[in-house]
C-alpha cells in the first residue's frame, strides 16, 4: 500500500484572493461602498492597469463578464467621487481613470503622464519629477527707463502632460 501524501491536492487547497483583488475589497470597505461584482471588477482592472484607462477601454476589457457600459461608467464615476480613482483629461476631451495616488484616498500625489501622438497610448511617469522654474526676468527699456514685465507667478502645477512618440512607434 502506497503512503498517502499529507499535502492537499491543488483542487482542495484554500485559495487566497489575488493581492490586487483583496486590496480592492479593502479600499471599497474603507469608503463605505458596497463590494458589488461590477464595482470589484472595475476597481481591480484599474488597479492592475499600467496607465490611465478610458471608459471604453475598461468596458471592452470587462465585456466578457457581462457588465453593460452604463454600469461600468457609473462605477467609474462613483469610485472617483469616493476619491479612490482620479479622473484625468489629457487634451483630447476623453476622460481617463486611474488609481488615486498617495497614502490616503483623500489626497493624491500628482504625477506626469506621457501621451504617444502616434498610437495614443498613455503612460504614467511615476519615476519622473518635473520642476518648472521661471527664467530670470530681463529688464525692458520703455522711454529710456528700465522696467520689468509683470508676469503671473506659478505657485503650483497640478498636471503635466508630455507628448511625443513612444519607444514602439519611434522604431
Amino acid at each position: 500500500m502506497a503512503a498517502k501524501s499529507s499535502k492537499p491536492s491543488p483542487a482542495t487547497e484554500p485559495t487566497e484572493p489575488r493581492k490586487p483583488f483583496a486590496e480592492a475589497r479593502a479600499r471599497l470597505r474603507e469608503t463605505g461602498l458596497r463590494c458589488t461584482a461590477a464595482r470589484m471588477a472595475v476597481l481591480d482592472h484599474v488597479m492592475t492597469a499600467t496607465g490611465p484607462k478610458t471608459h471604453a477601454e475598461v468596458a471592452e476589457a470587462l465585456a466578457d463578464r457581462g457588465f453593460d457600459r452604463a454600469t461600468i461608467y457609473r462605477n467609474l464615476t462613483e469610485l472617483t467621487e469616493a476619491k479612490i480613482l482620479s479622473r484625468v483629461e489629457l487634451g483630447d476631451h476623453v476622460w481617463r481613470f486611474e488609481m488615486k495616488r498617495g497614502h490616503d484616498n483623500a489626497s493624491g500625489e500628482d504625477h506626469p503622464h506621457f501621451l504617444c501622438t502616434s498610437c495614443g497610448e498613455v503612460s504614467c511617469l511615476d519615476d519622473v519629477n518635473v520642476a518648472i522654474t521661471p527664467k530670470a526676468a530681463e529688464p525692458k527699456k520703455l522711454d529710456g527707463k528700465k522696467t520689468h514685465d509683470k508676469k503671473p507667478v506659478i505657485r503650483m502645477v497640478n498636471e503635466v502632460l508630455l507628448k511625443g512618440q513612444c519607444e514602439n512607434c519611434s522604431e
